[in-house]
């Protein structure tokens, strides 16, 4: 089994990279392979709704400037799903953002293909508005039809600089019960 984990931060070894790499850890750990797939540093615009993707049905969407096509290739052959975006003014990043609309639309386009995989968004935020981050995510999968695994509070982890969030003993622990089970779920989906 493999777990895409897409991480958008622009500082590559930041607090939600961190995340990611103590959740591919516990993965790991369930014989679960984690590609934690870091956006580029490119601009990544959001969706212009040409309805070109349902057009086409290609599984790709027409516009091929940056990573977005090799991000849906990798999430349709995933079997599950973390998303990792830092908190920007109580929501995901504009990178984030522009993901979750374009891949929205070319799954739609073609057959749905994220249904039923499980699916979290975690994210690190310096003070408030990661419920926000966390709602963001969760209508996302929802509305894709994606399953979402549960934790032991909200899967977002406090710190500012650059290794803070090692110091939030509980929100660590959130993204650690997390991936359990998503481990979990994943391998009674497969069994």
């Amino acid at each position: 089994m493999k777990v895409l984990a897409v991480n958008t931060s622009p500082r590559k070894n930041g607090n939600t990279s961190i995340i990611l790499n103590e959740m591919s850890k516990i993965l790991k750990e369930a014989n679960i392979e984690t590609e934690i797939y870091n956006i580029p540093n490119e601009a990544i615009r959001g969706c212009t709704a040409c309805m070109t993707c349902f057009k086409k049905q290609n599984m790709q969407c027409i516009t091929k400037d940056d990573c977005l096509n090799d991000v849906v290739a990798k999430m349709a052959e995933a079997d599950g799903l973390i998303l990792g975006s830092p908190t920007y003014f109580a929501d995901v990043n504009a990178e984030m953002k522009a993901i979750i609309e374009r891949v929205g639309f070319v799954n739609r386009a073609n057959g749905n293909f994220l249904r039923r995989k499980p699916a979290c968004g975690v994210s690190a935020v310096r003070r408030g508005g990661a419920n926000r981050v966390f709602d963001t995510f969760n209508h996302f999968f929802l509305i894709n039809e994606m399953i979402v695994p549960g934790s032991v509070y909200w899967n977002f982890v406090f710190g500012r600089e650059i290794g803070e969030i090692l110091n939030d003993d509980e929100g660590m622990n959130t993204i650690r019960v997390l991936a359990e089970n998503m481990g979990w779920l994943l391998r009674k989906l497969h069994s």
